[in-house]
């Protein structure tokens, strides 16, 4: 039979596993959390209403929710780009599972994912189409 690990071998492996935990935890590269941050500004001022669990929240309170689901992404190294954090944190609630949705003046509601993915290939064709050739 072998013997258990000594506790000097248990503690060296245990911090190690935690130190490439924390590793993984990485934040959002900087140019993927400057377009996160883009397309929750976006939401806010677009005065379009953000459905979660049932209840329309205007855009200011939409971006704090979504922001707050970025940060513990963020912290569990989730995300490392925009279209991650739609799918992970944007698109429905992590306590029901009932998809987001986006409701704008005039207009059917939408699914976040949806909503959101459209705004941001919209950013990045207007980025492209301004950068310097």
């Amino acid at each position: 039979m072998n013997a258990p690990f000594p506790l000097t071998r248990r503690l060296a492996l245990t911090l190690a596993l935690g130190a490439s935990c924390v590793a993984a935890a990485a934040p959002l590269p900087p140019a993927a959390r400057a377009e996160v941050g883009a397309l929750l500004t976006r939401l806010q001022a677009s005065g379009c209403e953000f459905n979660r669990n049932g209840s329309w929240h205007a855009g200011a309170e939409a971006r704090a929710h979504l922001l707050k689901k970025l940060d513990y992404l963020e912290g569990k190294g989730l995300v490392q780009t925009a279209e991650q954090f739609i799918e992970r944190g944007a698109s429905a609630s992590s306590m029901s599972g009932k998809p987001y949705l986006v409701r704008c003046a005039g207009k059917v509601p939408v699914e976040s994912a949806k909503w959101l993915t459209a705004e941001l290939l919209q950013m990045r064709a207007a980025r492209a189409a301004s950068a310097p050739r």
